[in-house]
């Protein structure tokens, strides 16, 4: 028997959990990754990605594993959110849970992994009842991530690599729940010169078609060295 485990073992032991609040963005809404438990307790009702911390695993690594073990993606936008530790949270036993957020490109989640894990996108406004305290998780989240967007370009972590200055917008209505002024949004966005405009258009909304532009992370990340704030 180690020292560490001679110290500790007059105290009582009990799980940690991660849960993953994962957001996409798809056809103009803001949507959450949800599933129906395949295990008990709770078999059967709508829940968010988790699993437990394995012995020799940081939280940060227990996080990425799991939504990669569920989504097939890795080296996506994750912070760490939350820990809840109510007593009777989890009926199955004593369960402290860190909670998560995750925002990946919606097109990403391959019809293959959504089949693998019976995930499946809801709406953020069409959100059914989660397991227990899963429904406060996500509330949280979505007032980290409106402060987030608010002064950090974490939204283009929910947009594909080339994407139109109608998604743009329409990605930042989603996140606020509000309808921006066209011609202000754009006009602050492209002051702050961090996206790079190409010479392709889509045309999938309409014959004229709306240019496509990327973010520039490189001139950002020197915007942020010299003391630049990015605000909406």
């Amino acid at each position: 028997m180690s020292a560490e485990m001679h110290y500790y073992q007059e105290h009582p032991t009990f799980h940690v959990a991660v849960d993953s609040i994962v957001f996409g963005f798809d056809q103009g809404a803001l949507k959450l990754l949800v599933h129906k438990r395949q295990f008990e307790p709770a078999k059967g009702e709508w829940s968010l990605f988790g699993g437990f911390v394995q012995q020799n695993e940081s939280l940060d690594k227990a996080a990425a594993r799991i939504l990669y073990e569920h989504t097939g993606l890795r080296e996506i936008y994750m912070e760490e959110l939350q820990s809840y530790g109510e007593v009777d949270r989890d009926p199955a036993g004593r369960v402290i849970s860190v909670a998560y957020y995750a925002l990946i490109p919606a097109g990403e989640f391959s019809e293959a992994g959504k089949s693998k894990s019976g995930a499946t996108w809801v709406n953020i406004e069409e959100l059914p009842p989660l397991i227990m305290d899963h429904n406060l998780m996500v509330e949280k989240a979505l007032r980290r991530l409106k402060r987030r967007a608010a002064t950090q370009p974490i939204g283009f972590e929910l947009l594909p690599r080339e994407f139109t200055m109608p998604q743009l917008q329409a990605l930042y209505e989603a996140i606020y729940q509000t309808e921006l002024d066209k011609r202000n949004f754009r006009k602050k966005i492209l002051a702050m010169d961090v996206l790079i405009k190409l010479d392709t258009k889509d045309k999938s909304s309409s014959r004229k078609g709306a240019f496509l532009y990327r973010f520039d992370q490189r001139k950002y990340t020197k915007l942020v060295e010299r003391g630049y704030n990015f605000t909406i």
